[in-house]
């Protein structure tokens, strides 16, 4: 098969969660451990870090490769959803995955994946870790997929787990009492391995230091270790201003990733860094001020607070889910425009109506649908909008719901894309 072939393979023979939702999510680890068996256990051959999460999980998941890269590690890097080309789910030192390694992949072991019949999901954790073993990485950052700890991703033994935050998503799935989702992703803590926890939240500790007591694993809270003190956006980096609360001093540190919300997720990192430091990795303050400063640069990171073009400026970000959006909505606040233009589209699997009640009144929208099966209908987005009076058009493409934004404002103007992962990737 060409490679073209291979990837309309993967995609309508394997079920895929990011096309058709619900229907593709296996519920154990039956399969995983099968192909891992199958593949003699390629993950055990480099060390990893595991990052979940609701929100945050694939920028710390990037920040913490870039440092490590710098570091002058070979570094594997797994993470999803994709958002222009499937080989962004696999890089190393960021550079994806060759079309000749999936092909042959998919080639060589087809028959066995016909056997198993594996989920979309299922099939590329396996292709990860097995390149990453045979191209012989000296680490991987692997980011889970959904929830943690039935995820296929949660084979691994890592030097430390990290667990960004809770909030409510996929709820079809892990369920909406925010301590079973917390539950969920603290079955990525392993018995005797730290944890980074990113954001304290209540009700939620308490699950968290359980799970990691029962486990004998050593529990950390970002900010009990550095405390935000300001931040400020200069020559396209964005300044942060922390205070160690260990060594009693000021960090400072540019990042180039420019969302307001990154200030958790730079923590976050920072702190998973240093206990990979405890563990015997050589990262020095300049592999770390270095790795921040160029995050986009060296691992491909798309999609979050992405300017795309000036004049009208305009902007994407993947935030999805209601925290996702909260923080979205708060950036904008803190963005001068005279007009705010909003191409937005959602899957039909999310909650509609706590989005929406939170999106800016003042804005007129351009209503779309991303190309994929879970893609909310566009006309229907609109019905659920006006009962919150949010005012707009419909286009039955991303495209031309962008082009009619930018044919309708002024350079002073803003226009936003977003409100879903999968709007977003066709656009940047």
């Amino acid at each position: 098969m060409t490679y073209q072939e291979t990837l309309d393979y993967m995609f309508t023979q394997l079920p895929m969660y990011q096309r058709t939702g619900k229907a593709a999510y296996k519920a154990n680890l039956d399969n995983t451990l099968a192909l891992d068996a199958y593949f003699n256990h390629p993950h055990k051959n480099f060390k990893t870090v595991h990052v979940a999460g609701t929100n945050g999980k694939g920028s710390v998941s990037h920040s913490i490769a870039s440092v490590l890269q710098k570091s002058g590690l070979k570094v594997g890097l797994y993470t999803s959803p994709h958002l222009r080309d499937f080989r962004e789910r696999i890089k190393i030192n960021g550079k994806m995955i060759s079309e000749s390694a999936v092909v042959d992949f998919i080639a060589n072991h087809k028959a066995k994946f016909e056997e198993l019949k594996p989920s979309f999901f299922e099939m590329t954790v396996a292709l990860a870790f097995e390149y990453f073993a045979l191209e012989e990485v000296d680490i991987a950052v692997v980011e889970v997929g959904l929830g943690g700890r039935l995820d296929s991703t949660n084979i691994i033994s890592p030097l430390v787990s990290v667990i960004t935050n809770i909030s409510k998503d996929h709820t079809n799935l892990l369920g909406n009492d925010i301590c079973d989702i917390a539950k969920e992703k603290a079955g990525i803590i392993k018995p005797g391995v730290p944890v980074v926890i990113g954001e304290r939240q209540e009700f939620i500790e308490d699950v968290f230091k359980g799970i990691a007591h029962e486990r004998e694993s050593n529990i950390l809270f970002a900010e009990d270790i550095y405390e935000f003190r300001d931040s400020k956006i200069t020559a396209g980096k964005q300044e942060l201003n922390f205070f160690s609360v260990n060594q009693e001093e000021e960090v400072l540190i540019e990042c180039d990733l420019l969302g307001k919300y990154q200030q958790k997720n730079i923590r976050t990192a920072i702190c998973a860094l240093e206990e990979l430091k405890n563990q015997g990795l050589y990262i020095s303050e300049e592999h770390i001020h270095s790795g921040l400063s160029q995050i986009v640069k060296e691992t491909g990171l798309l999609g979050r607070w992405q300017i795309l073009q000036e004049n009208p400026k305009v902007i994407c970000d993947t935030g999805h889910n209601v925290a996702g959006i909260k923080e979205i909505i708060e950036q904008i606040g803190m963005t001068d425009y005279r007009k705010l233009n909003v191409v937005f589209g959602m899957v039909d699997d999310k909650n509609t109506d706590e989005v929406l009640s939170l999106m800016p009144k003042e804005a007129h929208y351009y209503f779309t649908r991303a190309s994929i099966p879970r893609a909310l209908n566009e006309i229907k987005l609109q019905e659920l909008a006006n009962a919150y009076d949010l005012r707009g058009k419909t286009y039955s493409t991303v495209v031309e719901a962008l082009n009619d934004a930018k044919s309708d404002s002024e350079k002073e103007d803003l226009i936003f894309v977003g409100g879903s992962t999968f709007v977003v990737a066709e656009v940047v």
